[in-house]
């Protein structure tokens, strides 16, 4: 039997926003061509599912801090590859204003986790 974890929301969004990345990797490679920055944008944008996992079992707070910043990084270094190939006309705009979006959304996410989590940690009492 396997047992079954519940996820976050957090979890299921970077899931999803990974499959997105992986499939427009494969577009960029198969159909444009574009080798160098579609590999950058499947390391960053799958890692930031990668981290978010991590962070679930992560060995303290400062810990889950570090791998969600992290995520954080990764994403915001998702959109400046996004922000490449919509400029370099290698995406059109209706693509990337889809997956962009979704890529912002884990960037506000992932912002407001760390700056609670950091918060939280500031009023614990020992």
């Amino acid at each position: 039997m396997v047992l079954k974890r519940t996820k976050s929301i957090l979890e299921i969004k970077s899931e999803s926003f990974a499959g997105r990345i992986i499939k427009l990797h494969h577009y960029l490679k198969t159909d444009k061509k574009e080798l160098v920055i579609s590999k950058q944008l499947y390391r960053s944008g799958t890692s930031i599912g990668a981290n978010i996992a991590e962070s679930r079992y992560a060995q303290s707070d400062a810990d889950f801090v570090s791998k969600l910043s992290i995520a954080l990084k990764e994403a915001n270094e998702t959109c400046y590859w996004l922000d490449c190939l919509k400029n370099a006309n290698i995406i059109d705009q209706k693509g990337y204003d889809s997956i962009y979006a979704d890529a912002i959304e884990l960037v506000k996410i992932l912002t407001s986790a760390v700056k609670t989590k950091k918060e939280n940690m500031g009023n614990q009492t020992y």
